[in-house]
């Protein structure tokens, strides 16, 4: 598609970031990271001690209202190319849309929505107002998923036959207690939604379409109105078979995040806390990607991963026209699509056959 929006090239990418709280810190620091190449000029949170923190921090003016922001980012003022949305996901529909018809290019973090009918209306609203629309999936530039992203399209594997993917983490009530929008259907999303959504990205990207899902979600200890536990049955179009396994109540802190591929020709684990060890590795023919296991696994003390920085690289080379969007809205319909099949299936007692109606 033809955007109406110039390549950037003359000076640096002009950010702004709504939503000061637990995430924005990767953002900021992904800005400084390229600070040769993109500036952060705003930031705005409702509450007065994260906008406060944040302007002292970046340098950035503040806002308290996200309507203030936009009425200032045009050319006349801020001259925003980019508005980074870190807010409550059952936000994200509104302020796209609103920052698409002020011009913006968009940036939003996981997950996109919290309903289908919002996601298909945020790319629509992008469309429309020739903007593009970014979707936050910094997990997929974690280098140990690189890795066997690269093993399989080259065949190594042969078939695939299992993939299970399991996120056994803890949210204590504390961290739902924190803020009012979390642990709600409406802003937040549960266990699959809101923390293990990166993972239900890996299945679609990693091991291709899925044709049907099935799956169970419950409230098991935590007083919040979403699942802090689920599990998922799927099957893919290529007739691969697999489980997810997710809940926030792993005794007594976070213990495991991740992916278990078994094919025709190979067997790998991805594990740590985050998907972030090579735990098993071992294909039937040797390969010169196999030199570059030692250094893929890494020690995080985040379940963010490293990946935030690389995710904003590619956003700015691409306003820059120096390449195409790794993970744009359409790329981040994918998971929202496969999401919404698992909170269906789970509400409805039955198998959800996939695409969903558009």
């Amino acid at each position: 598609m033809h955007l109406q929006h110039p390549a950037i090239t003359d000076r640096k990418i002009r950010f702004a970031l709504a939503g000061c709280g637990r995430i924005a810190a990767n953002h900021m620091d992904s800005v400084a990271r390229h600070a040769d190449r993109a500036e952060l000029v705003a930031v705005c949170d409702s509450d007065p001690a994260a906008l406060a923190a944040a302007v002292a921090r970046t340098g950035a003016k503040g806002f308290a209202r996200y309507g203030d922001l936009l009425a200032e980012s045009g050319a006349a003022g801020l001259g925003v190319d980019c508005l980074v949305l870190a807010t409550p996901s059952g936000l994200h529909a509104r302020q796209v849309t609103e920052a698409a018809a002020a011009g913006l290019h968009v940036m939003t973090e996981k997950p996109m929505a919290t309903r289908w009918a919002d996601g298909l209306a945020m790319v629509k609203a992008c469309d429309a107002a020739r903007t593009r629309l970014f979707v936050v999936k910094q997990n997929r530039r974690n280098r140990t998923l690189q890795l066997l992203r690269q093993a399989i399209h080259a065949g190594r594997f042969g078939r695939i036959y299992m993939v299970t993917v399991n996120v056994f983490w803890s949210r204590p009530q504390s961290y739902y207690d924190s803020a009012d929008w979390r642990g709600t259907w409406e802003f937040d999303g549960g266990a699959f939604m809101n923390q293990a959504s990166h993972y239900i990205d890996l299945l679609d990207w990693m091991v291709g379409p899925v044709e049907s899902v099935m799956a169970y979600t419950g409230t098991l200890a935590r007083d919040i109105e979403v699942e802090d536990t689920g599990v998922a049955a799927l099957k893919w179009r290529n007739g691969a078979m697999g489980s997810v396994n997710v809940t926030m109540l792993a005794y007594p802190k976070n213990f495991e995040g991740s992916i278990t591929i078994l094919g025709e020709h190979g067997t790998v684990r991805i594990g740590g806390v985050a998907v972030n060890e090579i735990e098993h590795w071992e294909f039937a023919t040797p390969h010169e990607m196999d030199a570059g296991l030692k250094d893929a696994s890494y020690q995080t003390t985040s379940v963010y991963g490293f990946g935030h920085p690389l995710y904003y690289d590619n956003v700015i080379r691409t306003l820059r026209g120096e390449c195409e969007p790794e993970t744009d809205g359409r790329e981040g319909l994918k998971s929202l699509e496969l999401l919404i099949a698992m909170y269906r299936s789970a509400r409805d007692g039955k198998r959800i056959n996939l695409p969903l109606e558009y």
